[in-house]
């Protein structure tokens, strides 16, 4: 297994992601989003009992449209979903969008959209809107991504412990998989009684910038949490996997349905009551899958397929470990580092 250069989504080409977050006085939330390139296909999958999203009856197969210009991934709940009227406007301003009319400006931007409940990290009524999404598209780079406590990830929290934003890649058979999650889990994302995340298994190269794992029980596991109960009711992981590949939105949902395994993998309990667990995927279109002559054609289409959407379930699983490893503690939700501070952590 091979890790693109920045070990990120931005590694597919054409991909960008901007981010935006509030960090001072009674503020604690942010926005992420993730800019294809035109033309790109879409697709979504959720799981879980608490979604929060927006647009994604459009992404159906059957449905009419195709194709994507924007995912908004923010926190505040459903109120958070206004930041992608910010992501609109952004798009509009560039005549960006799904032609409706005979002029260039005339012109409807697609922005599927999900959420995560982080309301109780901020003061009441302080949470995502339309400046958010719109500061966010004008961070949007396709270089290094910053993880942990920014964009949609600031007010997140993984089980006990601070969530955040993480983001990973894979090159496999000459296609580029990246994802990018937003770990809000209900569920634990490690062992509370050795600190090993449950996807620590799936890490590349040392990514996870860990030599040692702790091994052994602590105060944080025979506490049994690291913050109160009453703001972990509501919960969510949502996030995004890209590969240029060219896909129809049914394959590209094969795709997100894949990347479902990556949180299954990375947290349990999983796709709870609780959790409104949101992936979508892009298919940017750069490369064509494999086909061979004949009748073994389509199965040589579907076998690429497949080895995609193995691929989008690793990348996610490392994303969301990366997440909660790069997270700083605020009051009251300790931090991975917090918690374990004697872990050995490479140069």
């Amino acid at each position: 297994m091979t890790a693109g250069r920045h070990n990120a989504i931005t590694d597919v080409p054409g991909i960008r992601v901007g981010q935006h977050e509030r960090t001072d006085d009674g503020w604690l939330c942010g926005a992420t989003v993730v800019l294809p390139p035109q033309g790109t296909v879409g697709a979504v999958d959720q799981r879980g009992g608490a979604p929060g999203t927006r647009e994604t009856d459009l992404l159906v197969p059957e449905n009419l449209v195709n194709t994507v210009d924007a995912v908004c991934l923010a926190g505040g709940s459903a109120f958070g979903l206004a930041a992608a009227d910010g992501v609109m406007r952004w798009l509009d301003e560039r005549h960006r969008g799904l032609p409706v009319g005979p002029e260039p400006s005339q012109v409807v931007p697609i922005v599927p959209a999900a959420v995560i409940f982080d309301l109780p990290r901020s003061e009441w009524g302080n949470r995502p809107d339309a400046t958010f999404g719109y500061a966010a598209c004008e961070a949007a780079t396709d270089g290094p991504v910053a993880q942990g406590t920014v964009g949609a990830g600031t007010g997140a929290q993984a089980g006990s412990l601070k969530g955040g934003v993480g983001t990973a890649s894979e090159l496999v058979d000459g296609f580029v998989v990246g994802a990018l999650a937003v770990v809000n889990a209900a569920g634990e994302a490690v062992r509370l009684d050795t600190g090993e995340p449950y996807a620590a298994e799936y890490e590349h190269e040392g990514e996870f910038g860990v030599m040692r794992w702790p091994g052994r029980a602590g105060e944080f596991a025979s506490a049994g949490t690291g913050s109160t109960g009453t703001d972990k009711r509501l919960n969510t992981t949502i996030g995004a996997v890209a590969v240029d590949a060219a896909l129809s939105k049914a394959q590209c949902r094969r795709v997100a349905v894949a990347a479902q395994d990556g949180i299954a993998w990375a947290v349990r309990p999983s796709h709870t009551m609780f959790d409104g667990d949101t992936v979508f995927a892009l298919a940017t279109g750069e490369k064509e899958l494999p086909r061979a002559e004949g009748p073994v054609g389509e199965a040589g289409v579907a076998a690429a397929l497949d080895r995609l959407c193995a691929a989008a379930a690793r990348v996610f699983a490392r994303a969301m470990v990366r997440g909660v490893l790069s997270a700083t503690g605020v009051p009251g939700l300790p931090a991975y580092a917090d918690v374990w501070p004697e872990v050995a952590v490479r140069d």
